[in-house]
C-alpha cells in the first residue's frame, strides 16, 4: 500500500521483520553488564536466540557490543548465511551453547 512504512529490517540477518513475526529487542550491552538504558536493536526472535546461545552475558559485553562484532564471529556468520535463505517468518529451535 502507498504511504505505509516498510517493515523494519533485522540488522543481524538483513531480512525484513513483518508484523506478526516473532521479534525481540536485543541490548547491545546486556542489562546485567552495564547496558541498562543502553542501545537496543530489533531482531527476529530466532536471531536473538542464536546470539544468546552462542555467548554469555560477559562475552557479549566485553567482545560483541555491536552488530558488526557479532556478525564477524564465525558461528554468527554461519548462522546469518544459513538463516538469510529462509523466509522472514521462519522459526526453528535454537541449539544450546557450543563452547570451544
Amino acid at each position: 500500500m502507498a504511504g505505509t512504512d516498510p517493515d523494519p529490517i533485522c540488522p543481524l540477518c538483513g531480512r525484513p521483520i513483518p508484523p506478526g513475526v516473532p521479534q525481540s529487542l536485543h541490548h547491545l550491552v546486556p542489562k546485567l553488564r552495564g547496558g541498562k538504558g543502553g542501545a537496543t536493536v530489533l531482531l527476529h526472535e530466532i536471531c536473538h536466540r542464536e546470539i544468546h546461545a552462542a555467548f554469555s552475558e560477559t562475552e557479549l559485553a566485553r567482545n560483541y557490543p555491536t552488530i558488526a562484532a557479532l556478525r564477524a564471529h564465525p558461528r554468527i556468520a554461519g548462522f546469518v548465511a544459513w538463516v538469510a535463505r529462509r523466509p522472514p517468518a521462519f522459526r526453528s529451535r535454537t541449539p544450546g551453547p557450543r563452547r570451544r
